[in-house]
């Protein structure tokens, strides 16, 4: 490298030297030729050539000395812009990383983003601590893998309508997989990309409950709240009488192997108009519960808490449309069977459409089914309700909202669910015949649900007294152990 610059360090002096040698061979030529006219001619045109050649090597090197400079001020001057774009770009990102620092560390509200496969790109310091966990546990990691199966259960379907491009905003009891439970302001914004597509979403909780304080006071563990304690306990006694070391795989194993039962209690018209003949509930029951004398539905419990209700309600549906099929399939009229599902399922936006698909295999009408959906799982979930509800109605199946008046008559959640029918809290049923509030908002919710289209269900009908009375008020339907007790659901006979 040292060698190549003194080379082109003494080309000059060396093209110099090379022309006067050159020079001093052509004299002493032209002398020992002895001044001969033709060979002095033709050593002059030598000379001169090679002068001229000389002369021209010269003129391109500074014609490259000049090009090289105007290139080298070009470069000079860029370098000058780039700096300067530097310094512009290190001062934008000095109020980025402000404007970073607050939404990273300060902002209260946890945030989220997924990108299209619902993996975590990016998340908040304080999505990081409300999930309690470390950052390498979030990012990359699916939501499912993040949340929990139960957790992830209960927002997928506000996931999948936000990848479509909708906006989901929404309030909503929120219960973690460490057993808090916090009311949330919830919104799911769509990225959209430069192509105009879904390119991922902002996920952004805000919790409006303060409920941490209700876990941790001074450092000192308080008494989580009330739903929190009856659900330890729920919890705790279905594995207690269980006995199962490992409930998930059992529930699994006994959906896979179908050692479950279904069974169905009537709902009888207590009016001529009412609308069915034959209308039922469809209950599900384990054979080891009758075994082991294990109480029925204890199993229940810990498959929403591990979040197996989707799978185990995809059992049952297939199950009551198999049966339906096998007794009339398409040509049944009248019957009507009425099939529960959890929140978890209310939120899984491919549910309707595995209700389509079976009903389409065993050739059973919409009509046939309805499905019923608990107040309290609706509550948060509005929205999904309500897509639930339109997906399956537009199959021509009912729904139904139980559980109903059971704190405050409000007829805005079964409005804004669309449902047909309505189950009136067998709590109140229970204490109306003794109990002139309870009669008196019987009564107003039966009429009020008729001025909206929507026919009653009294559930918990003990005696026939309070049959009477209901039938009565103008209630359409009963049921409870006064009506009829649940049995096997191959005891009823065809259409």
């Amino acid at each position: 490298m040292r060698g190549m610059t003194i080379i082109r360090a003494a080309q000059p002096y060396l093209t110099a030297v090379a022309v006067l040698a050159m020079v001093a061979v052509l004299l002493a030529a032209i002398y020992f030729t002895l001044l001969d006219l033709q060979w002095i001619a033709f050593l002059a045109g030598i000379l001169v050539a090679a002068i001229l050649a000389m002369v021209s090597r010269a003129s391109r090197a500074e014609w490259t000395i000049a090009r090289r400079t105007a290139q080298l001020q070009l470069a000079r001057d860029k370098l000058a812009q780039e700096a300067g774009k530097r310094q512009r770009a290190e001062e934008s990102l000095a109020i980025a990383g402000a404007r970073l620092q607050f939404i990273d560390a300060d902002l209260p509200v946890m945030a989220v983003y997924l990108d299209t496969e619902e993996r975590c790109r990016y998340h908040n310091a304080a999505f990081r601590n409300w999930m309690g966990l470390k950052a390498d546990r979030i990012d990359g990691w699916r939501l499912c893998e993040v949340f929990g199966d139960k957790v992830y259960g209960e927002i997928s379907g506000d996931v999948k309508e936000t990848l479509a491009g909708r906006l989901v905003r929404h309030e909503r009891a929120q219960k973690m997989a460490n057993g808090a439970i916090y009311q949330l302001s919830v919104q799911y914004v769509p990225h959209i990309g430069a192509d105009g597509k879904v390119a991922g979403l902002y996920a952004l909780y805000t919790d409006i409950t303060a409920c941490a304080d209700l876990h941790q006071h001074n450092g000192v563990d308080a008494a989580p709240p009330t739903s929190s304690v009856q659900e330890m306990f729920d919890d705790s006694f279905s594995e207690q009488v269980t006995g199962w070391d490992n409930a998930p795989d059992r529930i699994v194993a006994a959906i896979e192997k179908d050692e479950f039962r279904l069974y169905c209690q009537l709902i009888a018209p207590l009016a001529a108009a009412a609308g069915f003949a034959d209308c039922y509930e469809i209950l599900i029951r384990l054979i080891e519960e009758e075994e082991n004398l294990m109480p029925p539905g204890a199993f229940l419990p810990l498959a929403e808490k591990y979040g197996l209700m989707p799978k185990l309600d995809r059992w049952v549906v297939r199950q009551v449309l198999k049966w339906a099929s096998m007794r009339g399939g398409s040509s049944a009229q009248g019957r009507l069977l009425c099939v529960n599902v959890s929140g978890a399922t209310i939120c899984d936006p491919n549910f309707p459409e595995y209700v389509a698909e079976q009903r389409r295999f065993f050739d059973v009408p919409g009509e046939a089914l309805c499905f019923e959906l608990d107040e309290p799982d609706v509550m948060t979930r509005r929205e999904d309700g309500a897509r639930f509800v339109g997906q399956l109605r537009k199959q021509g199946c009912h729904a139904a909202l139980s559980g109903f008046g059971r704190d405050r008559a409000s007829f805005d959640l079964p409005k804004g669910l669309g449902v047909d029918l309505l189950k009136i809290d067998g709590n109140l049923i229970l204490g109306m015949l003794r109990d002139r509030v309870n009669l008196a908002k019987v009564t107003a919710i039966n009429k009020v649900a008729h001025a909206s289209g929507m026919r009653t269900i009294a559930e918990y009908v003990e005696d026939d007294q309070t049959a009477a009375t209901l039938r009565a008020l103008g209630i359409d339907y009963a049921q409870g152990f006064g009506i009829s007790r649940p049995r096997p659901l191959d005891e009823i006979g065809g259409a």
